[in-house]
């Protein structure tokens, strides 16, 4: 399967059955699988098998892990800078923002973080 690589920018529009503007403050990186634009939110209580065969990085922000692709979902954990990350794939929310499921090796958490709050903006392998 062939993914468009994300890029960091200070505004973007999700294109679905409608169009999705993101705020400024809200931007997000670009990514998609190749073929189309979609947002794929995982609800809640959503875990991911591992279908990024990317070495770990040690690349969070003092992220938090969440239940689910969303801010309103329970956090499951922190992924905290120097951490050991294993990345399973990432999806776009129903905010229009791209999401990473990880796995935290440091401290056995595992949950849904905002890819902006990734330095190196997430897994590149799409969930769906």
């Amino acid at each position: 399967m062939n993914f468009v690589k994300k890029a960091l920018c200070t505004g973007a529009t999700v294109v679905t059955a409608t169009v999705v503007s993101v705020a400024p403050a809200q931007a997000a990186p670009d990514k998609a699988p190749a073929g189309g634009v979609g947002i794929a939110h995982y609800a809640c209580g959503t875990t991911i098998s591992d279908k990024d065969s990317s070495s770990w990085v040690k690349s969070a922000y003092g992220a938090n892990e969440r239940s689910g692709s969303s801010t309103t979902c329970a956090k499951n954990g922190v992924a905290d800078a120097g951490e050991r990350l294993d990345y399973h794939c990432y999806t776009t929310g129903n905010d229009g923002i791209t999401w990473t499921y990880l796995r935290n090796d440091t401290d056995g958490t595992a949950g849904w973080v905002r890819d902006d709050l990734l330095s190196d903006l997430g897994s590149n392998v799409a969930c769906g």
